[in-house]
């Protein structure tokens, strides 16, 4: 997007980082935005991976999806119930235990996983609770040549069916909600490790803790080159961090990011509302589309 454009509707569009991020002025988010005004957003959020909005107080839940929906139809999470009376908003509540602090993308364990995510959130920590976000193509670009003909020729195996806890202490609410609610039903889909972003043609890792293995290769020589990607995806240059603000809205490309909340608030309160737009399955350097995602261990309903 030019400067012309954007200051024809109004936009003042500021870059945080030389990589990723800028901060978007002078927009009051609705589902009332005019074509010009989300034409002009999505451009954004295509060239600077994720962009933050200040000052929606306004912005409800209802607004929230309607905003959501000008970017094509919402999709909820495959396991998690959407928040009540909504139809797909996902309610992150720390004080669950659900707090995302790995490196991911959302919901890459299914084969369309989401291209867009809108998040804002609803109850903020005194300190604490950022957010940060990854550049994958920036991450990419970056790798050496040897590297990158590896990673063009590579496919990885995605489950929702991971450590959640990892190195970190997380209270036994927490892990019982993730068993019992998050792998409810267990997924798998096999990715590209490098996808072609279906609007931009660039290329991007497909990477993050939802990653199970790469396939082809044992378990530790997978480790051992996730470890190499996923470092050159959160290398400080091609990463950015939002300390949140009531009001803040930010708006990133799923297909191009990875992203973490930052677990240093204990037990202070912390809910941030999710909003995903359905995606399509990734496509590799060779033209393979991702897929299809598999379905195991689905548990019966539970009759009332």
């Amino acid at each position: 997007m030019s400067v012309s454009d954007s200051t024809t509707i109004g936009l003042d569009i500021k870059p945080i980082n030389g990589n990723i991020g800028a901060e978007v002025r002078g927009v009051r988010l609705s589902g009332d935005l005019t074509p010009a005004t989300v034409k002009a957003l999505h451009q954004a959020v295509l060239r600077h991976k994720v962009i933050f909005v200040r000052d929606q107080q306004h912005l409800d839940d209802a607004g929230q999806e309607a905003f959501g929906r000008l970017w094509g139809n919402l999709v909820g999470h495959p396991t998690v119930p959407s928040l009540a009376g909504t139809e797909a908003i996902f309610d992150v509540d720390g004080s669950r235990g659900e707090r995302a602090s790995s490196w991911h993308a959302d919901i890459t364990f299914t084969d369309a996983y989401p291209r867009i995510t809108i998040l804002r959130p609803h109850t903020l920590p005194e300190r604490g609770g950022d957010t940060l976000w990854g550049n994958t193509v920036a991450a990419y670009a970056e790798l050496p040549e040897p590297l990158k003909a590896l990673a063009d020729q590579t496919w990885a195996l995605h489950t929702n069916e991971y450590d959640y806890a990892g190195d970190r202490k997380v209270h036994e609410g927490g892990l019982r909600r993730f068993k019992e609610v998050f792998t409810s039903t267990v997924y798998e889909t096999e990715h590209p490790l490098v996808a072609v972003h279906a609007e931009t043609g660039e290329r991007t890792l497909i990477v993050g803790h939802f990653v199970k293995k790469l396939i082809g290769f044992g378990t530790s020589d997978s480790r051992r080159l996730l470890d190499i990607f996923n470092d050159h995806a959160t290398r400080p240059e091609n990463t950015v961090r939002w300390h949140w603000s009531p009001g803040d809205v930010a708006i990133w490309d799923n297909r191009a990011t990875i992203h973490r909340a930052v677990d240093d608030y204990d037990d202070l309160p912390r809910v941030v509302r999710r909003t995903t737009v359905a995606g399509e399955p990734p496509v590799s350097v060779d033209g393979r589309r991702s897929g299809p995602t598999r379905v195991l261990g689905a548990k019966p309903a539970v009759a009332a």
